[in-house]
């Protein structure tokens, strides 16, 4: 199994549980592993034989950007069914930072994996 990830995603959407959340766009951090097997498109050269990570990047931007959920463990899961479906991902881990959201700490989120390695 091969790796193609995405480091550091970073999309401003209206998440959180308070009301002054829901009346802001908040900056969110993604960080995805997506298993794939890169040999045909090392081989080819070509961009259609791979993972398009740029593809996935800016269907997960306009996702997250148009959501409003209350919490960062739903938009998680909503954005790995996504990339899974979509994009024929067998096994993701994805990392939703949330920063700021608890005062002295850097960063504070979830992290999931989704799918059967192989």
């Amino acid at each position: 199994m091969d790796i193609i990830f995405i480091r550091d995603l970073r999309v401003d959407t209206v998440i959180g549980i308070y009301a002054w959340e829901r009346a802001i766009k908040q900056t969110l951090s993604f960080d995805l592993e997506m298993a794939t097997d890169i040999a045909r498109a090392a081989a080819s050269d070509h961009i259609d034989d791979t993972l398009n990570y740029k593809a996935v990047a800016k269907r997960i931007i306009a996702f997250v950007e148009a959501s409003e959920f209350q919490l960062v463990e739903t938009l998680a899961e909503r954005v790995a069914e996504l990339v899974r479906e979509e994009f024929a991902v067998p096994w993701l881990r994805l990392t939703l930072n949330k920063g700021g959201a608890v005062r002295g700490a850097k960063g504070v989120g979830v992290m999931i994996e989704r799918g059967e390695r192989s």
